[in-house]
Parts: C-alpha cells; sequence; structure tokens
C-alpha cells in the first residue's frame, strides 16, 4: 500500500503539473500573438508561474520520499 500512495504522490501533481505548465504556455504564446508589444511582460510573467508550478511538483516529490522513508 506505501508503494501505491508513493506513486500516486508522485504521478498525479507531475500530471497535473505538466497539464497546467502546458496549458499557461499555450495562453501565453497565443496573447504574445495578440499584443507583440506586450510580449516582454507576458513572457517574465509566464516564467514565474511556470517556476511556482515546477516547485509544487519538486515539494509533492519531497512528500514521496519522506512517505516512502517513513519519515
Amino acid at each position: 500500500m506505501e508503494f501505491l500512495t508513493v506513486a500516486l504522490a508522485v504521478a498525479l501533481p507531475a500530471m497535473v503539473s505538466a497539464f497546467s505548465q502546458g496549458w499557461a504556455t499555450t495562453r501565453a504564446m497565443d496573447n504574445m500573438g495578440r499584443q507583440p508589444e506586450a510580449a516582454g511582460d507576458i513572457r517574465s510573467t509566464l516564467l514565474v508561474a511556470l517556476a511556482f508550478m515546477e516547485a509544487l511538483t519538486l515539494f509533492a516529490m519531497i512528500v514521496a520520499i519522506l512517505i516512502w522513508t517513513k519519515v
């Protein structure tokens, strides 16, 4: 049961993060195409948002490791 918990603790946040990052990037590229003058602001905001999304995935991995090692 513990392996299933660890697998889900890593897999679900990774899938949600990948979907969210793809969706955010798609929307950002669409908006950059519509408003080229705002591309710099959109790009910097996108990079910050992607960093937060990836950080949540890494935190989920850390929690999974803690569950696995029973700390």
